[in-house]
């Protein structure tokens, strides 16, 4: 049975030991979460939990106008979360099984892009001239700047104003840059932790900057400062039409765990 709610704390009090039973798998759930109890805006959004036996086994939430995110849950519990939300999922996000159970539900297709959830294994530090460093707050315009490049490159919505996004996260210490002769080169954002996980994103280097090892270098500092200082896993998601950051990643010791999916149903 699905409970959907629009209070957030009691979203939190139902699903979050759930949520942290395998907070790898559930790292997108516990981070908005985290997000959310750090004032993150979000206006419309619903919240649901699926109980089997007593027990939670099943979460999933819609921030709009981000897509519905699926946690961790058995298929089943697929149609009667799409009946729950009276069909009303424009798009959805999660692992791939999921996300195409809900198509099946929906009797519907979309629009999918593939992605695959890594985790850290022994960070490989890879010899790339500069060094990496946490931004401040004079980095701020080039950090909106990169961060919009970033939205507009990979056609993802944030669900807030980028600026008010690139604030934020500057302010809570997300934002770290790789800088090579004396001048900023890559941008990596380390998510809060959650459930003992960081989670690695955005990454982005301008054009300009690209095949010199500047977003491998920059990943990996924020991956070791995460696990030096905030957390003890660190996760990042990639796109499968990209082979080159797939093995850029896999070239500094992350290892895959499942894939996902996000699916933008045609209208």
């Amino acid at each position: 049975m699905w409970t959907i709610t629009t209070d957030v704390e009691a979203y939190a009090r139902e699903a979050e030991p759930f949520l942290l039973t395998d907070p790898v798998g559930n790292t997108v759930l516990l981070t908005v979460l985290a997000d959310l109890r750090q004032g993150m805006p979000a206006d419309g959004a619903r919240f649901g939990w699926w109980t089997d036996g007593g027990q939670v086994r099943g979460a999933a939430f819609r921030t709009p106008p981000r897509p519905v995110c699926l946690g961790l849950m058995p298929a089943e519990a697929v149609p009667p979360l799409v009946e729950a939300l009276g069909g009303d999922i424009p798009e959805v996000v999660g692992p791939l099984e999921l996300t195409q159970a809900v198509a099946r539900a929906l009797g519907r297709t979309g629009d999918v892009l593939a992605e695959r959830l890594y985790r850290l294994g022994a960070l490989t530090t890879p010899g790339v001239p500069g060094a990496g460093r946490l931004a401040t707050g004079a980095d701020l315009p080039v950090l909106i700047a990169w961060t919009q490049a970033f939205f507009a490159e990979v056609r993802l919505n944030a669900g807030e104003d980028l600026v008010t996004h690139t604030a934020r996260r500057l302010a809570a210490r997300e934002l770290f840059l790789w800088e090579d002769d004396g001048a900023p080169v890559s941008l990596a954002a380390l998510s809060p932790a959650a459930g003992g996980v960081c989670r690695i994103g955005p990454v982005y280097t301008p054009p300009s900057r690209r095949r010199r090892g500047y977003g491998a270098a920059v990943t990996a500092f924020a991956s070791r400062t995460g696990l030096a200082e905030r957390c003890d896993q660190v996760v990042l998601f990639t796109d499968l039409a990209n082979p080159t950051s797939n093995a850029i990643y896999r070239s500094i010791g992350f290892q895959p765990v499942s894939d996902y999916a996000q699916v933008t149903f045609q209208a």
